[in-house]
């Protein structure tokens, strides 16, 4: 009981209290230092316009996660509000905005367990953030208004001021939970989180909406959010589809490859053979395996059968060329597709491969020391132009019977066929 009050229940009694704490603080700083200066008709307008949309846009907010802690962000349009209508006006605003979103949560079962004291703590950070922003906005504003774009200037330092103190914020939260340990850790959080397109969206936004509000322009008020809404929701659905299309070609790929080997594996084999099959050009199909192969498993063990395995695949694609493919057709089995050439540059290929396998060594770990195992290996080359005759899976058969000759001649051999010019060897 004692090390779950210290592990579990203490933080986040310590992180209920902030966000309490958070929240009476800007209710006094809402109502204790704030003002309602603004007539009462644009202010209700104002905020039935902001609550819509905000609301209309919660859906597009990007969920992340930090440890076991999740957070959501996106573009703010308070900063604009929190100017045109003080602490006060902007207290209001949120609160209702924040406790819609809570109860709509709720409504469709996707609220968290901390769903209502994260309320209190959205209500209490925002208010305080921007109502820090509209503070710095009355002192800096006469600095700057004779100054060209000095509007949009001050503008996007405040963008950049009250980001900061939001991820502040963020991150005591995330320091009081135990998930943030360090400054470096807050920092790193805070790059990872941001980027210039998105301060300089919300200082530009959100100054064309204060200056809107400020000249009751209503319809152009709307129209900007509305506008915001489209361009967001087209880069969220694009997002989406770029996201989707990532996830399935990462599952085909691992469908179609070895995980062994790292290379494509019988399954794609029989794929590309398909495609091939419509091309009628002229292509090698080779058959390769190693020799003695389970005599290396039975004298060291099958962690150095598949270390083997790893350096002969890999023996065999340092060979090939972008266009020739290999594949890992079973156990100890791979199959090469040759392209692009001649029946005797096949044969001299396949050769030099033999070759290379026979004078390489792969260096394996048995018995708590380093051994050099040597192999060899036997190939069956079928040449032919796809389809006149013969197709791929035919040829595939044909190839592998080339392999078995090979095999039958004592071992570390090419066995081949031109079905061109009938030429064996």
């Amino acid at each position: 009981m004692v090390e779950f009050w210290k592990g579990d229940f203490l933080p986040m009694l310590k992180a209920r209290l902030y966000d309490f704490t958070l929240f009476f603080t800007a209710v006094a700083v809402a109502f204790g230092l704030g003002t309602f200066t603004i007539d009462k008709n644009n202010f209700f307008i104002a905020l039935f316009i902001y609550w819509l949309f905000s609301t209309l846009y919660n859906h597009l907010r990007i969920t992340a996660k930090n440890g076991t802690l999740k957070f959501d962000y996106g573009i703010s349009y308070s900063l604009s509000f929190a100017i045109f209508a003080g602490p006060i006006g902007l207290f209001i605003f949120e609160a209702i905005y924040r406790f819609t979103v809570y109860f709509s949560r709720k409504s469709s079962k996707t609220a968290d367990e901390s769903e209502f004291s994260d309320t209190f703590y959205n209500i209490g950070a925002h208010v305080l953030i921007y109502s820090i922003g509209y503070y710095l906005f009355q002192l800096g504003y006469p600095l700057i208004e004779n100054i060209p774009f000095g509007f949009f200037i001050l503008m996007c330092i405040l963008a950049v001021t009250t980001t900061l103190i939001s991820y502040t914020f963020l991150s005591t939260a995330f320091y009081i939970m135990g998930e943030i340990k360090s400054l470096q850790q807050a920092i790193k959080f805070f790059k990872e989180s941001n980027n210039w397109l998105d301060l300089g969206k919300t200082a530009f936004t959100n100054g064309l909406l204060l200056l809107l509000l400020e000249e009751q322009r209503w319809e152009m008020v709307v129209g900007l959010f509305i506008l915001n809404y489209l361009v967001s929701r087209s880069f969220q659905s694009k997002s989406q589809s770029i996201q989707n299309k990532i996830e399935r070609d990462k599952f085909e790929q691992m469908a179609y490859t070895d995980f062994l080997t790292g290379i494509p594996n019988r399954a794609y084999m029989d794929k590309k053979m398909f495609e091939l099959n419509h091309t009628g050009e002229k292509i090698g199909i080779v058959v390769a395996d190693i020799d003695k192969f389970k005599l290396i498993n039975d004298s060291y063990n099958h962690a150095v059968g598949d270390r083997v395995i790893q350096h002969f695949a890999h023996t065999l694609k340092s060979y090939l060329s972008e266009d020739d493919h290999v594949f890992r057709s079973g156990g100890e089995e791979f199959t090469l597709i040759l392209r692009n050439r001649s029946f005797s540059q096949n044969i001299d290929l396949v050769e030099k491969i033999r070759h290379g396998v026979e004078v390489s060594s792969v260096e394996v770990d048995y018995q708590s020391e380093k051994h050099a195992v040597s192999i060899t290996s036997s190939f069956g080359l079928y040449y032919f132009k796809v389809n006149q005759y013969t197709s791929m899976e035919k040829g595939y058969i044909f190839a592998d019977q080339l392999l078995l000759q090979s095999k039958d001649l004592g071992k570390n051999k090419v066995t081949f066929k031109d079905e061109l010019s009938r030429q064996t060897g």
